[in-house]
């Protein structure tokens, strides 16, 4: 496994990470584990394959429980980011960057874990209401404390970024960012070089688009959340399939599967960009895992500009609600 830079402050990490969101919530995707045992297998495969960067959050469901039992006699060596700040038990999207919160949330975080301290800990949305001085001024206790190593923020604009990185060094932002989501290209990705911190990819693949996982709306399950997203709806669903489709042929031309290709572009683009793809199934694990081994030549680069150039994506990312709560 190759492995790379957390920002200019943090540690090294495998160039491919785990995204544990595809693990305790139920009725979220059409494929999900949900039994320990499961959830349990799926990481220490990962661990096996040289994955070394685990990502979970407090409102993951039961994803800190399964990832604190996976971690029981294997946790050095692997980097543990968990995020904070969407209000368990609220039936609405509410954000709370208090520092109040932050502390209780950051103290039950480690209770589900079962560990003394989070490597890497995220504001996983940004209050609007709360001044990003005060969220991150808690988050740097917390790193005084011990209880936290490193701090990260998700989806924040390039100018809370600047504000919260004068109050304590930012290691990693986490944003969507693919071949089908390329909005960090235009001011996210130089204000993160500039500052020296990485960005962590989440939905490196599109939802599992970009892997070729779906043909038609109805292969998604009747509560699977991606029914609600406007790349998965109408007609978006049609020229998004086209795009993927493209994908498919490219990576089958250079003898990969499409995830790999898609996170291959990711990994060979950007030396600071670490891509951490969900997944339930240890088949798919182990694709995922060996796209650090598809080399793309520059002429294949440059095609996959031409057949997935920025904007090539039909519809927005999310639905107006949480769309809202990114780039704040």
């Amino acid at each position: 496994m190759e492995t790379r830079q957390l920002g200019r402050s943090g540690p090294r990490v495998s160039a491919i990470g785990f995204g544990a969101m595809s693990i305790g919530i139920a009725d979220t995707y059409t494929s999900s584990v949900h039994d320990d045992e499961g959830a349990v297998t799926l990481i220490h495969r990962a661990l096996d394959l040289g994955v070394t960067f685990i990502d979970t959050a407090d409102i993951y469901g039961v994803s800190e429980l399964q990832v604190g039992k996976a971690l029981k006699g294997r946790r050095d060596g692997v980097v543990l980011a968990t995020k904070f700040g969407f209000v368990q038990g609220s039936s609405r999207q509410a954000i709370d960057g208090s520092p109040a919160y932050i502390r209780r949330a950051c103290d039950e975080s480690l209770k589900r874990l079962g560990v003394d301290h989070i490597d890497l800990y995220y504001q996983h949305r940004v209050d609007s209401k709360v001044p990003i001085e005060d969220t991150v001024g808690a988050m740097a206790d917390l790193v005084r404390q011990g209880k936290v190593r490193h701090l990260g923020l998700s989806e924040p604009s390039p100018a809370t970024l600047r504000r919260a990185h004068k109050v304590h060094p930012i290691a990693a932002v986490q944003n969507e960012y693919s071949l089908w989501t390329r909005d960090p290209e235009e001011t996210l990705l130089p204000t993160l070089r500039e500052l020296g911190t990485a960005l962590v990819a989440y939905s490196p693949l599109g939802r599992g688009f970009l892997a070729g996982r779906f043909t038609k709306p109805e292969d998604l399950a009747a509560d699977d959340w991606r029914r609600n997203n406007p790349r998965f709806q109408g007609d978006n669903f049609r020229k998004n399939l086209a795009l993927a489709d493209r994908v498919r042929e490219l990576a089958e031309a250079k003898g990969c599967t499409p995830a790999q290709l898609a996170l291959a572009w990711l990994l060979q683009r950007h030396d600071d960009v670490i891509p951490i793809p969900g997944t339930s199934s240890i088949k798919r694990l182990e694709e995922n895992v060996g796209a650090v081994g598809v080399r793309l030549a520059v002429d294949d680069l440059r095609h996959i500009e031409e057949i997935a150039p920025k904007g090539a994506a039909a519809g927005e990312r999310y639905n107006p609600e949480m769309l809202a709560l990114t780039n704040r």
